[in-house]
């Protein structure tokens, strides 16, 4: 397995390929365009890729003149888009992500760990609050087992950990045949009784 990301000082490692399972489409494997970069490391933002970049370190760039202008261009041409912590308050800054949906292709939550759960809300809160339409890839330490409930709250897409085999990840999604359970993607299935 390859990684797509080159300088593991300030990217965050995943595979080349990304899980693509948009509403109403079948699961498939993708090439990952994008570079999650982590503005916490030493080093500029990578100008020549597609990037993903902390929505903090976005906020502070939209209040400062200094870098605004090249910014905006660059995400006008739609090489940037952002990812959220699992502690970002979304809902505390609605307006600036209403804005951002003229700029973001896609946008990202970051699972520090598989065991924090916080990142899901992220997702729902996106797509049933804020009414974001566009793609929603799932980041950070993300593993096969969290691809289902993924997939329900929002995530249309998943960059799963280096080490998560994709054709195992691929098959996931054709495990259950009934759900019980409204979600993002449908209402629950009708059970049929005799």
């Amino acid at each position: 397995m390859s990684n797509t990301n080159t300088n593991p000082t300030n990217l965050i490692q995943s595979h080349a390929q990304v899980l693509l399972f948009p509403k109403g489409s079948k699961p498939s494997l993708v090439p990952n365009e994008w570079l999650v970069w982590d503005a916490q490391e030493e080093g500029s933002l990578p100008l020549e890729n597609k990037i993903l970049v902390p929505f903090t370190w976005w906020c502070a760039q939209m209040n400062s003149d200094h870098n605004q202008a090249n910014l905006l261009t660059k995400a006008n041409n739609g090489q940037i888009g952002v990812w959220f912590a699992a502690d970002d308050d979304i809902l505390k800054h609605e307006e600036l992500i209403n804005a951002g949906k003229q700029y973001w292709p896609l946008v990202a939550a970051y699972f520090p760990l598989f065991r924090d759960g916080r990142s899901f809300s992220t997702a729902a809160l996106l797509r049933d609050r804020l009414g974001w339409d566009k793609e929603i890839r799932m980041i950070g330490d993300v593993l096969i087992d969290q691809l289902l409930q993924g997939a329900r709250v929002g995530f249309d897409s998943f960059a799963l950990r280096h080490d998560q085999d994709l054709g195992v990840a691929l098959k996931q999604f054709d495990l259950f045949t009934v759900t019980t359970q409204n979600s993002w993607r449908g209402k629950r299935s009708l059970l049929a009784t005799s």
